[in-house]
C-alpha cells in the first residue's frame, strides 16, 4: 500500500456521510443569532428555531440581527405539528420514542433534533441482540484499573452517560432490538436521572453517583415489524412519549425527496443523476402502491411482505443512476426498473415475486392499455420479471 493511500486512509479523506451538525453548520449558526428567545436549560436553539430547522422555512429567506439572510432548507418531509410535539417532548426533558415502519426516517429525524438542540448527534448507541448493559451504562479501561484501581479516570463512559454528564440529547437505535434486561437498565436512568457506579463509592468522598446535567433527554427508536424481537417492558413504556413516523402521504413530496437523496449519492460517488423525472415518478407511484396495497386509481394490489419504504425507493433510484453514468450503453434507464424492483421485494420473501408479477398483471397493465407511454414500455418489459 502506498505512503499516499495509507495517509488518506488514517486522516480520513473526507467522509461518506456527514453528521447533521456538520453539514448544516451554516444554517444552525445562523439560527442560533435569528431566534434569540428563551431556551430550555442545554440548548443551543429555541424550541421554535429547532422546528425551524428540521421543517424549513418554505423557500422563505430568513434575516437575523445583523442583517444577514438565509432560506433554511426542510429536512424531514413528514408532519410539522409531529415536529413539534417531538420538540416539546425534549424541551420537558422526557424520553421520546420513534416508531413507525422501516425506511420512515426515524433515525434521520432524531439526528436532525439531537443535532439542533445540543449540537451534536453523535451520542449513539445502536441497538442490537448483541448490545449489553455497559454500552448504556459504563464500562472501565482495564489497564488503567489493574494499575490504579477504580477511579473516575478509568470508568468509560457510555455515550448515555457522556450526554448526561453535559446536558445533552443521547440517541439509543432500535431499542426494541435490545435484550429486555439491556433495555430495563434505562429505566432507573429516565426515571432518576443519575447512575450508580458502587466501585467508586467511598474513594475521597465519591458517593460513586453520576448525576444528569440539565438538559439531558434521551430520543429512541424502534421499528414496527420488531415489537417481536424485546417486547419493552411497560416500565420502560412510561419513561417515554411515543411518536409515531409515518411513510409520506404526497406524491409529489415523496419524489422531490427521492431525488434530492440519490442526486446526493450520485454526487459523493463522483457522477450526475440523469434519470428522467417520469421514471422517477414511475419508481415512486410503485412503491406507493405496493406500499399502502391500493393504486392512486384505487385498484386493489397485492402487498408484498418487503417494507416498501421511501428509503428503499432511494436506493433503487441512486442504483439507477449509477447504471445510467457508469455502465449506460444507449440503453432507456427505464428498462432497469422491474429488475431492481424485483430486487426489493425478494428481500424478505420469495413468494413476493408473485406480488409483483400480479402488480404488473393488474395497475401496469391497466395504465398501458390506457396510453400512458412510460407504462407501456413498463409493460412490455414484463416478461424481466422471470
Amino acid at each position: 500500500m502506498s505512503r499516499q493511500v495509507t495517509e488518506q486512509a488514517v486522516t480520513g479523506g473526507g467522509r461518506q456521510m456527514e453528521l447533521p451538525e456538520d453539514r448544516y453548520a451554516r444554517e444552525l449558526a445562523f439560527l442560533a443569532a435569528y431566534d434569540d428567545g428563551p431556551r430550555p436549560p442545554g440548548w443551543r436553539l429555541t424550541p421554535r428555531a429547532v422546528v425551524l430547522f428540521v421543517c424549513g422555512s418554505d423557500g422563505e429567506e430568513l434575516r437575523d440581527a445583523a442583517g444577514r439572510r438565509l432560506a433554511v432548507t426542510r429536512k424531514f418531509v413528514g408532519d410539522r405539528q409531529l415536529v413539534e410535539r417531538c420538540v416539546v417532548t425534549l424541551a420537558g426533558e422526557r424520553g421520546l420514542l420513534l416508531v413507525g415502519e422501516p425506511g420512515t426516517a426515524k433515525s434521520m429525524l432524531s439526528e436532525l433534533l439531537a443535532a439542533a438542540v445540543c449540537g451534536t448527534s453523535a451520542l449513539t448507541v445502536q441497538g442490537t441482540a448483541g448490545t449489553t448493559e455497559d454500552q448504556l451504562r459504563y464500562g472501565w479501561n482495564y489497564a488503567m484499573l489493574l494499575a490504579k484501581g477504580p477511579s473516575r479516570e478509568a470508568l468509560v463512559p457510555s455515550p448515555v452517560l457522556t450526554a448526561m454528564a453535559r446536558g445533552a440529547v443521547a440517541r439509543v437505535e432500535e431499542v426494541t432490538r435490545c435484550l429486555p434486561e439491556v433495555q430495563d437498565s434505562l429505566v432507573s436512568l429516565l426515571s432518576e436521572r443519575r447512575i450508580s457506579v458502587p466501585e467508586l463509592a467511598g474513594q475521597d468522598g465519591d458517593d460513586g453517583t453520576v448525576h444528569a446535567v440539565p438538559g439531558f433527554t434521551l430520543i429512541a427508536t424502534a421499528n414496527l415489524r420488531d415489537r417481536g424481537v424485546s417486547e419493552m417492558s411497560a416500565a420502560l413504556k412510561r419513561r417515554f412519549n411515543f411518536e409515531t413516523v409515518g411513510p409520506i402521504g404526497d406524491l409529489a413530496a415523496e419524489t422531490d425527496l427521492v431525488r434530492r437523496q440519490a442526486t446526493a449519492a450520485l454526487a459523493r460517488s463522483g457522477a450526475d443523476f440523469s434519470v428522467d423525472d417520469t421514471v422517477l415518478e414511475a419508481l415512486v407511484t410503485a412503491f406507493r402502491d405496493l406500499r399502502s396495497g391500493r393504486s392512486a386509481e384505487g385498484w386493489e394490489v397485492e402487498r408484498p411482505s418487503t417494507v416498501m419504504s421511501t428509503a428503499e425507493a432511494v436506493q433503487v433510484a441512486t442504483s439507477m443512476g449509477i447504471g445510467a453514468a457508469y455502465l449506460g450503453d444507449g440503453r432507456d434507464v427505464v428498462r432497469t426498473l422491474p429488475g431492481h424492483l424485483l430486487g426489493t421485494v425478494r428481500k424478505d420473501d420469495p413468494a413476493d415475486h408473485a406480488r409483483l408479477l400480479g402488480y404488473w398483471d393488474g395497475p401496469v397493465r391497466r395504465r398501458a392499455e390506457s396510453g400512458a407511454g412510460l407504462w407501456r414500455t413498463l409493460w412490455e418489459l414484463r416478461d424481466d420479471l422471470g
